[in-house]
C-alpha cells in the first residue's frame, strides 16, 4: 500500500479544518450592520434540534435543519431589532434592578445566593450568563411596554361584558399558592399530564418524582402568588385559572435556550371556599385578561414596522 507522505497528510487536515472553520465564521445574517455568524445560529439552535431529536450532520436531516435553522434566525434579527430600538429610545437597564431582578429568584426558589449559584453551575450557567439574558430580557419588557402596552386599549365596556360571562370563575385571589412542575427531558412528560387530569397521580406526587424544578418534594409549591410582580405571560395564564386547576403541558425556557415541558399547578393551601369577586374588585384582573392578546397583536403589528424599517440581508 502506498504511503501518504506526512506533509500532505497534515495538509490535508489543516484544509479540512480550515474548511469547518470557514462554514462556521460564515455571514447568517446583517442586521443593520449586526452580523450574525452561523456559528451564532447553530449554538442556539442546538437545544431546538436536540428536542426535535435532529441530528445536524445527517445529510437525510438536511431539510429538517434548515427549518430550524432558520426559525433560530428569525428570533435572533427580532432580538437585535429590539435591542436597537432600546438604544433608539434610550432605555436600559441598571446593574440595581438586575440585582432586584435575581433577589427576587432566589426568594421564590426558596436559596440563599451559594445555593442558588451552585444551581446555576449545575444547569451549566454562569452568574455573569444569567445578567447578560436578563439585561435582554428585561431590555425588552420595557421597549415592548412603551412600545406595545400603552397602545393597547381595553375598554370598560369590555370589562363589564366579561364580568357578566365569566363571574363565576372570578374568586379572591388572595394567599393563593402557585405549584411549579418541570419534568425532567427523560420524563414521560404526556403520560404523566393524564394520570394528574384522570386522578390516578397527584400533582404533587408527579412533581416529586419527575420534576427538576426547586421544591419539588414539596410538591412544587413556589409560595404565595406575587401578582403585582407578574410578568404578562404568567399573568395571563394564572389569572385565567381557579384555584385547584392545573394547566395543561406547556414549554418553559430555560437557560441557553433549553425549553422544558411544565404545568403550573394554583392552589389554596389547606382548601376552603372560594369567595366571588365583585364588578370593582374583578376589574383589574379582568383588564389583564383582555389586555394579553391585545398586546400580542400589537407585537406582531410592531415587529412587521421593525422588519419594514430594517435593512435586513439574510444569506442562508
Amino acid at each position: 500500500m502506498k504511503r501518504i507522505p506526512f506533509l500532505l497528510l497534515i495538509f490535508w487536515i489543516f484544509a479540512a479544518c480550515s474548511a469547518q472553520a470557514a462554514q462556521l465564521n460564515k455571514v447568517a445574517a446583517v442586521v443593520n450592520g449586526h452580523v450574525i455568524t452561523m456559528f451564532d445560529v447553530q449554538k442556539n439552535a442546538t437545544p431546538d434540534l436536540a428536542r426535535a431529536h435532529i441530528n445536524p450532520n445527517d445529510p437525510a436531516q438536511a431539510k429538517a435543519v434548515d427549518t430550524i435553522l432558520r426559525k433560530v434566525l428569525d428570533g435572533m434579527i427580532m432580538e437585535i431589532l429590539i435591542a436597537q430600538e432600546a438604544k433608539r429610545l434610550k432605555v436600559t437597564v441598571s446593574s440595581s434592578e438586575i440585582d432586584g431582578e435575581i433577589a427576587k429568584m432566589m426568594k421564590a426558589r426558596r436559596l440563599n445566593k451559594k445555593q442558588f449559584e451552585a444551581q446555576l453551575a449545575q444547569q451549566k450557567m454562569s452568574v455573569a450568563e444569567l445578567r447578560k439574558t436578563l439585561e435582554k430580557n428585561m431590555l425588552r419588557q420595557k421597549v415592548m411596554g412603551m412600545e406595545v402596552g400603552r397602545r393597547v386599549v381595553v375598554t370598560p365596556e369590555e370589562i363589564k361584558a366579561y364580568y357578566d360571562a365569566h363571574k363565576d370563575t372570578l374568586v379572591d385571589r388572595s394567599g393563593l399558592h402557585m405549584g411549579i412542575l418541570v419534568y425532567h427531558p427523560k420524563a414521560p412528560a404526556n403520560e404523566l399530564a393524564a394520570k394528574i387530569r384522570s386522578g390516578a397521580m397527584s400533582f404533587e406526587e408527579v412533581a416529586a418524582k419527575y420534576s427538576i424544578f426547586p421544591n419539588r418534594e414539596k410538591g412544587g409549591d413556589q409560595g404565595p402568588v406575587e401578582w403585582d410582580r407578574l410578568n404578562p405571560e404568567w399573568e395571563a395564564r394564572l389569572t385565567k385559572m381557579k384555584p385547584g386547576d392545573i394547566t395543561p403541558i406547556f414549554s418553559l425556557p430555560g437557560p441557553n435556550g433549553a425549553k422544558f415541558k411544565a404545568q403550573v399547578r394554583l392552589f389554596r393551601p389547606g382548601g376552603g371556599e372560594n369567595k366571588q369577586l365583585t364588578f370593582e374588585q374583578a376589574k383589574p384582573i379582568i383588564d389583564g385578561i383582555l389586555r394579553q392578546p391585545k398586546a400580542m397583536d400589537r407585537f406582531e403589528e410592531y415587529s412587521s414596522q421593525l422588519r419594514k424599517k430594517a435593512v435586513i440581508d439574510i444569506r442562508m
